[in-house]
């Protein structure tokens, strides 16, 4: 097997810096705001259901997040939720996409001994001003051969990209924290999926690990990376 890998792609959120927690903070906050129409539980479902609808309409990222809170309160409110409450959710949205970007433990070092024997590529999806400023200012983007911001990942997909990027994704592999987005359909594209759990994961992103399949690695984090690397060649 020698050889038979050429390219190495990374997810970002969760995978290389830290994401879904500032979700979660901002979902407290949410619920806080809405203590007196739904209790907690209750609203995180009526949210979730509003993130699922509206993907398609808005893509993955914090504005569709947003869009589905101010959407699920005036659901639960019967469309007499208070102006300020709105304004605070708009500026919630306004402080995550400002937030300051945090590595994951290991993420620099790994990245960067894998681009000295891979080519590497960053494949992630959502807003892509946010994308592209998290990326800035990881200090990481020097150490991509090429960045893909999609609106979704799906099996589609990664073909086009490890096409374009490499020599098809039987010889790629793509690393990340979502089973359904990073992991299940690289496999089914014909390459290797290595999942590394994050502390929090979005419910949207859960899906049955491959277990059984020859290209399927799981790590606690990424520098477990590199023994796979050598195992596959």
């Amino acid at each position: 097997m020698a050889q038979n890998l050429t390219t190495v792609g990374f997810d970002a959120d969760d995978t290389l810096w830290h994401n879904e927690r500032f979700f979660q903070l901002t979902q407290d906050r949410f619920a806080e705001l809405l203590a007196d129409h739904a209790d907690p539980d209750h609203l995180a479902d009526r949210l979730l259901q509003a993130e699922r609808r509206n993907i398609g309409h808005y893509g993955f990222g914090i504005k569709g997040f947003v869009l589905s809170m101010i959407e699920t309160a005036l659901e639960v409110t019967d469309n007499r939720v208070p102006g300020e409450v709105i304004a605070q959710l708009i500026a919630a949205g306004q402080d995550m996409l400002a937030h300051p970007i945090e590595l994951l433990p290991h993420v620099e070092d790994v990245v960067g001994q894998v681009a000295d024997r891979y080519r590497v590529i960053l494949v992630t999806k959502g807003d892509l001003l946010d994308q592209e400023r998290k990326l800035a200012q990881s200090g990481l983007g020097d150490l991509f051969d090429a960045v893909e911001i999609v609106s979704d990942k799906t099996t589609p997909v990664y073909q086009d990209i490890f096409d374009r990027h490499a020599e098809g994704p039987q010889r790629g592999m793509m690393v990340g924290n979502s089973m359904k987005s990073d992991v299940v359909p690289m496999i089914d594209a014909g390459g290797w999926g290595v999942f590394v759990p994050g502390q929090l994961t979005w419910a949207l992103e859960h899906a049955e690990a491959p277990e059984d399949h020859p290209k399927f690695y799981q790590i606690n984090d990424l520098s477990g990376l590199t023994d796979i690397l050598d195992a596959v060649g």
